[in-house]
Formats: C-alpha cells, sequence, structure tokens
C-alpha cells in the first residue's frame, strides 16, 4: 500500500474524494431532488429544528462534496446558499444536482482553510458544515479561525458532526464487542486508512483507496471554536448517525438515522454545536 507523507494529505484525500464521486451520485438517491421540489437530505431534515430560520440569510456549506445537504439549505429559503469543496468533480455534480432541483447555488472549489482567499471574509450569516467534514483536516482551530473569518457579526456557525468517541472505534469484534483503537485526541500526523469501499449502498471499488484522517476531541472542537472569538450557544449530543458505521452492531431506528442495537445509550455517535459571533 502506499502511504502518504503528513504534508501530502490533501493530494491523497482529493484522489480519494474524486474516486467517491461516482459511487455518491449513484447512491446518494439524488433522483429525489429532482422529483420532489420538497425533499431534503436526511441530514438536513435532522438539523433542521436546530437551524431554525433562514429566511433571508447569506449561508456558506464548507467542504460541501455533491451538493445534497447545500441544495437543501437553499430549499429552506436561505437568501443565497454557497457551497465549497476542494474536489471541481464533486462540484460539477453539485451543479448539476443544483440545476435539476431548480435551485440557485453558487459552487466554489478550494481547500477550505483557503476557503477567505475565494470568499469574501464577513459575508455570511451562516456557515454550515456537515456529517464527516473536520476528520479530513489536521488542524480544527485553523478551522475555527477560518469560519470566524467569514461570519459577518451576529452570524452563526452550525455543525452536526460525528462524535471523536465514534471515530475511535475499530470495526466490531466477532463477539460484537467495539474497542477504542483510534486516537480520541487531535494528533500532529494523523491515521492512515485504507479502504477499498465508501459507505453507500452501490458503492463499487475505489480507484484511491487511502486516505489520512484526524479525530478532534470534544474539548479540541470547543477550544478552537471559543478561541477563535465565537460563543458556544448550544451543544447536543446525541445517540445517532445517518448511516451505519459499525454493521450488525446498528439498526436504523428512523429514516437515514442509525444507533446501536443494543443500549444505545453507550455510544455518542454524533453532536451538533451552535456558535455566534458577537455583533460589533
Amino acid at each position: 500500500m502506499d502511504r502518504a507523507r503528513p504534508e501530502d494529505y490533501l493530494t491523497t484525500n482529493l484522489a480519494n474524494w474524486n474516486s467517491r464521486v461516482p459511487h455518491h451520485v449513484a447512491g446518494y438517491g439524488l433522483e429525489a431532488f429532482a422529483t420532489d421540489p420538497s425533499h431534503l437530505s436526511t441530514e438536513v431534515r435532522f438539523d433542521q429544528l436546530r437551524l431554525g430560520d433562514l429566511h433571508g440569510l447569506d449561508v456558506v456549506h464548507l467542504q460541501c462534496h455533491i451538493g445534497s445537504d447545500t441544495v437543501s439549505l437553499a430549499r429552506l429559503g436561505a437568501s443565497s446558499v454557497t457551497g465549497l469543496d476542494f474536489s471541481q468533480l464533486a462540484l460539477d455534480a453539485a451543479a448539476r444536482l443544483a440545476e435539476a432541483a431548480s435551485v440557485d447555488v453558487r459552487f466554489v472549489c478550494a481547500d477550505v482553510y483557503a476557503a477567505t482567499d475565494v470568499l469574501a471574509p464577513a459575508s455570511f450569516d451562516l456557515v454550515y458544515t456537515g456529517i464527516g467534514a473536520l476528520c479530513w483536516l489536521p488542524s480544527v482551530a485553523r478551522w475555527a479561525g477560518v469560519v470566524a473569518a467569514l461570519l459577518r457579526p451576529g452570524g452563526r456557525l452550525f455543525i452536526r458532526e460525528g462524535h471523536p468517541m465514534l471515530w475511535s472505534l475499530a470495526d466490531p469484534r466477532e463477539d460484537g464487542v467495539l474497542a477504542v483503537e483510534f486516537p480520541y485526541f487531535e494528533t500532529a500526523d494523523g491515521t492512515e486508512f485504507y479502504e477499498e469501499l465508501t459507505y453507500t449502498k452501490m458503492a463499487g471499488t475505489l480507484d484511491s483507496p487511502n486516505t489520512r484522517q484526524w479525530n478532534h476531541g470534544i474539548a479540541d472542537v470547543l477550544g478552537a471554536v471559543s478561541g477563535a472569538g465565537l460563543h458556544v450557544d448550544r451543544f447536543d449530543e446525541h445517540m445517532t448517525v445517518p448511516w451505519n458505521p459499525l454493521g450488525e452492531e446498528m439498526v436504523e431506528v428512523m429514516p437515514g438515522e442509525w444507533a446501536l442495537r443494543e443500549r444505545p445509550e453507550r455510544l455518542a455517535a454524533t453532536y451538533t454545536l451552535v456558535a455566534s459571533k458577537p455583533a460589533a
């Protein structure tokens, strides 16, 4: 297996995400966006109550991938929606989805750390980040600084993310035991993974299966957000996650949301964080 040096993580991870695009286009159920004008992604539907009213807001979705959540945000009435991702292949698919869904979304290609190079600082009322985004970034503090720079005074950050407790678990053992295998806290070099399949049902073998990922403990995340000058307004932990990460140990408890089959209260699977930039 080819091993990526830490400084090469962007090249390695971009190749991996480019190779996922056709599998995700086939497996995300995107057809519903074109046939049902009220359709939302399962993730945004879960987030909707905590998101609140988006009417009149300028929204940016960081690490938007193929745009299913981005299009859903536009359908919630935002004044403008911008999606940013480092994969042009993903953004091409996102643009096709937005056209099919008859919504107006601007898509911009850049690494999230370079967002303020391509987007005007202090020009958004809401920064949205979805599930499975932070694990691709080596420094959560650097990410929080970008978020703070993009927000207008009084603007909000909204993120629902995989819980670092979940990311630290190995695949279930044959006896069903869930064991901690990977770092809970942010580390300098991250962790290398080799996964030939992605997470959608209609998944084939990936052409680029190597990745480098980072976990960020809850204190890492809260400290980064506060350190960037944002005020933490809400923090919730959830027993569910919008895919099945643990095979037979999980069961679908509501449409698109999975929890442990037995005693789900054992695992914090995701969390929601809402923070605001103080008004000038």
